[in-house]
This record gives C-alpha cells, structure tokens and sequence, in this order.
C-alpha cells in the first residue's frame, strides 16, 4: 500500500464530516450512529440524504452546496477516493455534508427505520455479468435494504451511463408496480438536465467523451418492503426465444 494512501486513512480520521464504523457494530446493527444522525452528528433536523458509492465525493459536495436546507451523506468504502470530498467539506467548512467509509451492503446497521429522506445512486458499477445480479444497486436485494431506511414518501435517484442498468431497473419499477416520475434515456439529449442533474463528476464527462447518453429515473418504494427475486437476462432470452419461435 502507498504511503500517500495511508496518509489519506489516517486523515480522514482527523475530520470532523468522516466516520469510519467498526466493523462489528455494523455487523451486530447496533453502531450508536442509528438512528442519531440528526442529533449526534448534524446536530440539526434536516432531512438526510444519501449519496451511495460516492467516490471522491464530487455528487455529494455539490447537492450540499446547492440545498443548505438537507444533510448529505457520501458512502464509499474507498476511503482513499473519500479524503478527498472529506477534506474539501473540511476546508470550505461545510455543516450540512458527512462521509461515510462503509460498504453499502451494511447500512441496515447504520441508519433506522425512516431515517433517510433520498437515496442517490450516480453511476455505480453496473454490474453486467447476470451472477453477479445481485451486486446491482437497484436489484430487489438492495431494494429491501433501501425500504429499512428511506421514508415512505422519499425518492431514490439512478443516473448512469449503463443502458443495461436503466433498463434493469425500470423492469423492476415495472414489476413491482413503483411509483416512478420521471424516466429518460438521455437527459442531456432531451434538455432535462437541470442545474442538479448538470453536475458532472470526472467518470460523467469521461462516458460524455466517450459519446455516451446519461440516463436518469426517479422513482419511489411506494411502502413496499418485499421484492421477490426476478432474472431480467433469463427473461429476456425466453421473450428473445419465443419471438424467433413465433416468426418460424
């Protein structure tokens, strides 16, 4: 491990908006963070929203920056890539921003029932590979996990570069019957892209350059706290196989 990387670690211990969570109490769900974010780390009562595998925290800095009126919190476990939102928020003295080195797999340990008012999810691995469909941000596992925390009426936001990964989930959304606002295959192609959706981390402008079109969704949980398994790539190549069927 590079020295820089350590020093990085051991900075992040030193500012005030990163908290690094031992692993048991995440693991027993019992950290003293649950359920307290307002009171123990904000100390404020402002809604709470969650930006997850934020990287260098660039999403999370900017939607802080823009709404004073929220608390933003970036999760990553690359506590490398997060000393440098951390120490930017440190810098500009921010109070309304925190960083979290955790994997996301383990929130249920970290926030309560209602804790969480929006859940951002900006370009994740899209996880393309159909083993590893579970790994998805927005498959019906993380999905449950999402229903532990966020309020009834809040929102979850994807914007990626994955058609593979938009078209997943808006066949979850499909199937579970969630409510969902807004759905655009290419939000700068079709002037949708407001001055938050405008935000363009490093790995955005490199997919621009690449030519490739940024979708977003929106859409709620609608209460719902179930969400039977399904196989999209299965699905799929049944649809595929029953159409070539048809035309024979």
């Amino acid at each position: 491990m590079g020295k820089d990387k350590l020093r990085r670690f051991r900075e992040n211990l030193g500012f005030a908006c990163f908290l690094q969570p031992e692993f048991d109490q995440v693991f027993r769900r019992d950290h003293p963070i649950k359920g307290h974010w307002n009171r123990d780390f904000f100390r404020n009562d402002r809604p709470i929203v969650l930006e997850l595998g934020c990287g260098k925290g660039e999403y999370t800095l900017a939607l802080a920056e823009r709404d004073p009126s929220r608390n933003y919190i970036g999760i990553d476990i690359k506590g490398a890539r997060m000393w440098r939102g951390a120490k930017t928020a440190t810098e500009r003295a921010m109070t309304n921003v925190g960083f979290l080195r955790t994997r996301i797999e383990f929130l249920a340990g970290l926030f309560a029932e209602n804790e969480v008012s929006e859940i951002w999810i900006t370009f994740p691995d899209p996880q393309l590979k159909s083993r590893r469909a579970k790994k998805r941000l927005t498959s019906p596992w993380f999905l449950e996990l999402y229903a532990r925390m966020l309020r009834p009426d809040g929102h979850i936001h994807l914007k990626t570069d994955s058609q593979h990964l938009y078209g997943y989930t808006n066949e979850a959304i499909r199937r579970y019957g969630l409510p969902c606002e807004i759905s655009n295959s290419d939000i700068y192609g079709t002037e949708l892209a407001d001055e938050v959706l405008s935000v363009k981390t490093a790995y955005e402008q490199r997919f621009l350059g690449m030519g490739l079109p940024i979708t977003y969704t929106r859409f709620a949980l609608g209460g719902r706290r179930d969400f039977e398994w399904f196989d999209w790539e299965e699905d799929e190549k049944l649809e595929k196989d029953n159409e070539a069927a048809r035309q024979q």
